[in-house]
């Protein structure tokens, strides 16, 4: 049975800003529209797209995009505000509050500080000024290789305000990592920290960041945080000198803090761009072959992420908003994003569980966060720690965001048991396709245990079959019929679209297909289910990798899970369970019956595996997704440097375990 665990109050709703975007809809002189609720309002806002966001366009105060054409043309080539210009970092400008914090931020070795609107936006004018001192001009790429810090985002404020293209990678990935995602897009600087501290232990970088500036010859200037040590620009020129097969004679290095020295006699302008002027690009995983650089625009960014800050997530101006995240991850520009809505944002490097895992639950008590975002996995690893929060520990703390992989009924209940009980408990899905959510928060409808609580505004997402069939209460391929903004506006260098059209509309001509397994239920909630490229076939059922993890990782002795199915071509099967267990847990046949059984109790015999393998790790992409697939092809027989780019690989050794030890206990 699914419990229910939370309700809006009349004052959540009557306060929320979706209420005062329907109230204005039904005020509108001539075109008044009334919508009885959030399901009318949503099949509106699919069904008549142009009107939708033609409406939300003059509702957040756009006017350069009046009077242009909503929408032309049909996926995978549709046309938005076609002749209408904008530009992403102005609007956030233009929105920001006059006074108070715009950045909170804090480290693993730096204390709390606190950088004001005024602060934020003299540092994108110095850097935006800098950068066009420099030649960066319309369309040029911007890259960052940096954690999670204020001057990440002001980069990519500075960058985007004259119509540059920005880019960022976490100093977490590998040099091969990073070289196949910046080396694609041919970047014209590079910002860089000399390093990072995670878990309480510091990485030098700084050979990364010089192999980078040598590998590019694109690169004109690189522009160096000194965020670990200290040195000089002269003991850097040194070491790049001292290897002349790799230097970049073209490449010159200068500080952060002359690159951003305020000139007060001058005031950048914010260049209006196309509204599908390219904005940012983002990387698929890239674990099976070159990442995919995923291309968004200015305008469509801007419309999906104000629609969503302000009515998926109910931001208010001022409001602190925080999300545990990388920049190499599209949730940090998602965190960035709700400056739009004049949120104060708050930032956090390091690792979530150091020195122990209440240390981002106290950080949101110190600064006040009203909206925390993080993992299903951060979630379940609390509620393994049985970390409780005392009571009244968080009186400020309106919701609670979580993404990266389904959160199951147990994170739920750990949330509302254990962090605080009538908290909004936002689970949303979505991708760095669309840099958002397909489906997400609701400040309307209730949270039931284990389920999405709705499909967003102008998102058109149905569960089908394979012919083509729209489903009801069962499980089904996530496809998208009509065209969002958010969607991409191209990959780079993808001649003619064609990796654009196989990544999505290969399936199922002109309709998105996501790769998700979704069910839509009764009540309009919805349930992803994995990713539909690692499906478990057994014996004719198909079973969604999640339904495995959320039973099996909710017993206090696994710490962690991987599952396949390998199909071999006499017909036969076998589909073994992979686990990491807790500290002093032991793999014994006692536990291997509680697995059996919690799978069973949950869903049925069939999801049961034929055996269970103790691994030392189970191996993730630097973006933190599972790596099934990869692994049920090494297992298969493949070589490995056949399935997996390495350099994509959070833990590369977990990927050689299975390729040196497990590939052996299967037949080839």
């Amino acid at each position: 049975m699914t419990h229910l665990r939370w309700q809006p109050t009349p004052h959540d709703i009557e306060n929320s800003n979706l209420t005062a975007f329907m109230r204005w809809l039904a005020a509108k002189p001539g075109e008044a529209l009334s919508f009885g609720d959030y399901g009318a309002l949503w099949r509106w806002s699919v069904e008549q797209p142009e009107a939708f966001w033609a409406a939300f366009a003059e509702y957040c105060g756009l006017a350069s995009l009046q009077n242009y054409p909503v929408l032309q043309g049909a996926m995978p080539k549709a046309r938005w505000f076609e002749g209408a210009t904008v530009n992403y970092a102005a609007e956030a400008k233009a929105r920001s509050k006059r006074d108070g914090v715009a950045i909170y931020f804090q480290s693993e070795h730096r204390p709390l500080e606190a950088i004001t609107w005024e602060a934020l936006w003299a540092k994108v004018d110095a850097f935006g000024l800098w950068l066009r001192d420099q030649g960066v001009q319309r369309g040029d790429r911007v890259v960052g290789y940096l954690p999670n810090i204020p001057e990440a985002t002001i980069a990519m404020f500075a960058t985007v305000a004259i119509g540059a293209v920005w880019s960022s990678a976490s100093p977490d990935f590998g040099l091969g990592s990073v070289q196949e995602r910046f080396g694609q897009i041919e970047p014209k600087v590079l910002v860089a920290v000399d390093g990072y501290r995670y878990g309480g232990k510091a990485f030098d970088k700084m050979d990364v960041v010089q192999a980078l500036q040598a590998s590019m010859p694109t690169v004109e200037r690189v522009v160096l945080i000194p965020y670990l040590g200290e040195f000089t620009i002269d003991d850097l020129r040194l070491t790049i000198g001292g290897h002349s097969e790799i230097r970049n004679p073209k490449s010159e290095i200068e500080w952060w803090s002359v690159a951003t020295a305020p000139q007060p006699d001058r005031e950048l302008v914010f260049e209006a761009v196309p509204f599908d002027h390219p904005l940012w690009v983002l990387y698929s995983s890239g674990t099976t072959g070159l990442p995919k650089a995923i291309v968004h625009g200015h305008g469509g960014m801007l419309l999906e992420h104000l629609k969503y800050a302000l009515f998926h997530n109910d931001v208010k101006p001022g409001e602190r908003f925080f999300w545990y995240t990388t920049t190499g991850w599209m949730m940090w520009n998602f965190l960035n994003a709700t400056l739009l809505a004049g949120a104060t944002i708050v930032l956090y490097d390091g690792s979530p569980n150091y020195p122990n895992l209440n240390v981002l639950w106290d950080l949101a008590k110190a600064v006040d966060i009203r909206h925390f975002g993080t993992s299903a996995a951060f979630i379940l690893a609390c509620m393994k720690a049985e970390i409780r929060l005392p009571e009244g520990y968080l009186p400020q703390l309106r919701s609670i965001g979580s993404t990266g992989s389904p959160l199951p009924p147990e994170g739920f209940a750990w949330v509302y048991e254990h962090v605080k009980p009538d908290v909004w408990l936002s689970s949303m899905s979505g991708g760095t396709d669309i840099c958002t959510a397909w489906v997400g928060g609701n400040p309307l409808l209730p949270v039931w245990e284990g389920e999405i609580q709705c499909r967003c505004l102008g998102c058109a997402m149905e569960a089908w079959d394979e012919a083509g069939n729209s489903l009801l209460d069962a499980v089904g391929e996530m496809i998208v019929t009509k065209p969002m903004p958010c969607m991409p506006i191209y990959f780079w260098n993808d001649a003619e679209d064609k990796k654009y059209r196989a990544s999505y509309f290969e399936d199922y001509p002109g309709v998105w297909r996501h790769g998700d397994w979704v069910r839509i239920t009764e009540r309009d909630t919805v349930v992803i289910l994995g990713r539909s490229d690692a499906t478990l076939n057994r014996h004719g059922i198909r079973i969604g990798t999640s339904e495995i993890y959320r039973s099996v990782e909710k017993l206090i002795s696994i710490k962690d899970s991987l599952i396949v199915n390998l199909e071999y071509p006499d017909g036969t099967s076998i589909m073994p369970l992979f686990v990491v267990l807790a500290e002093g847990a032991t793999l014994t046949d006692a536990l291997k019956r509680d697995i059996a059984q919690v799978l069973r109790q949950d869903f049925s015999p069939r999801h049961v595996p034929d055996e269970v393998f103790l691994v030392p790790d189970i191996p993730y992409t630097i973006s933190g997704k599972k790596m099934e697939l990869p692994i049920k092809k090494i297992l298969m027989g493949g070589a490995l440097e056949n399935v997996v780019n390495l350099d994509a690989v959070r833990n590369p050794d977990a990927v050689r375990w299975f390729a040196e030890v497990g590939k052996a206990q299967f037949r080839q």
